[in-house]
């Protein structure tokens, strides 16, 4: 039985006004460039452009930092389907965001450039980060992760509504294996694979400072360990299996400190509303991440 999902449903949290703002992170840098629907806006398309599946491996080795990544990643359109299902959902839209101006775009990940702990998911929802431009932001499982951040005193507020709502994460940085939202909440082998390079160069910027990385559910789990071997750090074979609790140490392959990985069940509704994941199962995991990132208690 499954039990990972993209962010879970979404509620119908933030204004319109304040959807058409452009993201920041939690370290200040201005959000993406704005993008429309039609590949032209968004770079050239072909064999070099952002619809060019070599694009995430290409544009994501050229970044130099997290916020040129973060750039680069929002002008990717190298998975059509997704790409066709991302944009359809952001005209069509849900009545109980009537007036909202959705995303419509991959979604960076967010949190400081010097974060010691990565959360990874599994992708964007589609009325959640793919209406707010931001991870796990208006819906249902934010609201579970970002109240459990806040609780550990790595979050700012416990909510997280829209990409200018304040939030600020605390050596934190959440991202995911896929950017956009998929169909059926499933993306694709190969669009997870087409979204890697993603995940490993991002790996790769924050390593200086990263000690722990959290992965909920079993998805990102299985898609997390090929990119962690992309980025520097020695992945047993046969891989770890996926369970909630789950504690693996990778040895870095230059000899930099270790990398503890820890698997959670995801945060999506159907886990917590079941029971399957509760609150304080959660907090669990994240705070024995946190202290073995060597993130301080609150106060």
């Amino acid at each position: 039985m499954r039990h990972d999902h993209p962010e879970g449903r979404e509620t119908p949290t933030g204004t319109p006004a304040e959807a058409r703002r452009e993201p920041s992170g939690s370290s200040g840098r201005p959000g993406p460039p704005a993008a429309s629907g039609s590949a032209g806006a968004s770079g050239t398309s072909g064999p070099s452009g952002p619809d060019d599946p070599a694009f995430p491996d290409r544009a994501g080795r050229a970044a130099a930092t997290l916020g040129a990544l973060d750039a680069e990643v929002a002008r990717c359109r190298a998975c059509p389907r997704l790409v066709a299902w991302r944009e359809q959902v952001g005209r069509e839209g849900r009545r109980a965001y009537a007036g909202w101006e959705y995303w419509a775009r991959p979604v960076p990940g967010y949190g400081p450039d010097d974060a010691s702990l990565l959360v990874v998911g599994l992708a964007p929802a589609a009325h959640g980060g793919n209406r707010t431009g931001r991870m796990f932001t208006g819906d249902r499982s934010g609201d579970v992760l970002y109240a459990a951040l806040h609780r550990l005193g790595l979050a700012s507020q416990a909510e997280a509504v829209h990409r200018d709502d304040g939030l600020r994460l605390r050596g934190v940085r959440v991202t995911a294996p896929v950017h956009c939202a998929p169909p059926a909440n499933r993306p694709t082998p190969r669009e997870r694979d087409t979204c890697r390079p993603w995940l490993a160069r991002e790996l790769e910027l924050v390593r200086p400072t990263v000690r722990a990385l959290v992965v909920l559910g079993a998805f990102g789990w299985q898609a997390v360990f090929p990119a962690l071997a992309a980025g520097g750090w020695t992945v047993p074979r046969p891989r770890p299996r996926f369970a909630h609790g789950a504690r693996v140490r990778l040895p870095a392959r230059d000899g930099g400190p270790d990398l503890e990985v820890f698997g959670c069940y995801h945060v999506s509704q159907r886990n917590t509303f079941t029971g399957l994941l509760t609150p304080d199962m959660l907090t669990d995991v994240l705070g024995a991440a946190a202290r073995a990132a060597g993130l301080p208690p609150a106060p």
